[in-house]
């Protein structure tokens, strides 16, 4: 009997993953991983562990507990900062995902005798021929494979997805079924590190307020903001701008930033030209099958839960990437990643770095 190591975080996604790993026939264990320690009162470490302990006791499982902490700051934690000083927009779930839970829990879980580890992930994996491929989850609006673009083939294979087939309706009803007291817990939402608490006031614990000017994209001066890292592209609330700069009602957004004056840079009006882009070019480029596909002509996603959008690829070279996007996009932000498909197939994807029209 193959021995699968889940991580089981609390939730009720992992809860019903190890029960249909256990219907399935596997032995399991299951792995809590701390990856953060903090002794607010925004921390659900303590909490979160307890419903792990509480699901692990009704399947009759046993329950590592893990401290990934130091690992978790500084190889995703400090490089959340870095790129906010320089004034990006990080996704630190998928450096998470690429460097805690699919690599050290990973390493974690064989040390432990496992096979293969699993995860409350809503994506799917198949095999064509001797590559391994991940697809999204059935669940369209649960669809994770947006997190996992960053994975290799070894840490694919050694992986099991056991709700890529599972609405979350189908889950919880299950999670219910099975007498879970974690069924209707609610989702995590948000950076796991920050959680419900305000951005602002998490951030500048790290990193010192720099407070510049917001001007429009035409140089006038609108008002005043507390930092650049605090804001990102395409942003509208927050901002603070009053009356009597425009004659327009629309919304103010954030457009841009100017790094050397300090400067946010903004406009008015979510139709306004300066918010959309038809090109990009991306760095840390990663293909999940090891190699770029044959086809140029691909989806994207520029940011988890937007809408696919038609692109192609116009230039490659090691590590780089050029899309170029059948419609303008709005709001593409460098820091965050361009992830690209073929329908259901995650292929890879990038972190973009600038982005242009014609």
């Amino acid at each position: 009997m193959d021995k699968v190591v889940i991580g089981m975080s609390g939730g009720v996604d992992s809860a019903v993953a190890a029960s249909i790993l256990l219907e399935k026939g596997f032995e399991v264990e299951a792995v809590f991983m701390k990856n953060w320690e903090d002794e607010s009162e925004f921390c659900t470490s303590a909490s979160d562990y307890n419903d792990a302990l509480q699901v692990c006791d009704r399947l009759n499982i046993r329950l590592h507990s893990v401290n990934f902490t130091r690992k978790y700051w500084d190889r995703v934690f400090e490089s959340f900062l870095e790129e906010h000083k320089k004034g990006r927009t990080p996704n630190p779930d998928i450096l998470c995902n690429t460097e805690i839970k699919f690599r050290e829990f990973l390493n974690y879980a064989l040390d432990l005798g496992a096979s293969k580890i699993a995860t409350g992930h809503y994506v799917r994996r198949t095999s064509v021929g001797e590559k391994v491929i991940l697809k999204k989850g059935i669940d369209e609006r649960k669809d994770q494979s947006y997190f996992l673009y960053g994975l290799n083939q070894k840490q694919i294979s050694d992986s099991i997805f056991p709700l890529g087939d599972f609405t979350k309706e189908k889950v919880r009803l299950k999670a219910k079924e099975l007498g879970f007291y974690n069924y209707n817990k609610k989702d995590s939402v948000g950076i796991c590190f920050i959680g419900k608490r305000n951005f602002k006031d998490f951030i500048k614990r790290y990193l010192p307020l720099e407070p510049g000017s917001m001007k429009t994209t035409n140089g006038d001066f609108v008002g005043e903001h507390d930092g650049l890292m605090y804001y990102t592209i395409g942003q509208r609330k927050g901002l603070g701008i009053g009356g009597g700069f425009s004659e327009l009602s629309e919304p103010w957004y954030v457009v841009g930033k100017d790094l050397t004056n300090n400067e946010l840079i903004v406009c008015q009006g979510r139709s306004n030209s300066a918010l959309y882009h038809r090109y990009v070019q991306c760095s840390e480029l990663n293909w999940i099958a090891g190699s770029p596909p044959s086809k140029r002509g691909l989806s994207a996603k520029v940011r988890y839960r937007s809408k696919d959008k038609s692109c192609t690829i116009i230039s490659l070279d090691n590590d780089k990437i050029g899309l170029e996007f059948k419609e303008p996009c709005f709001g593409l932000t460098p820091g965050q990643s361009v992830v690209l498909y073929d329908q259901e197939i995650c292929l890879g994807g990038a972190v973009i770095d600038t982005y242009y029209n014609e």
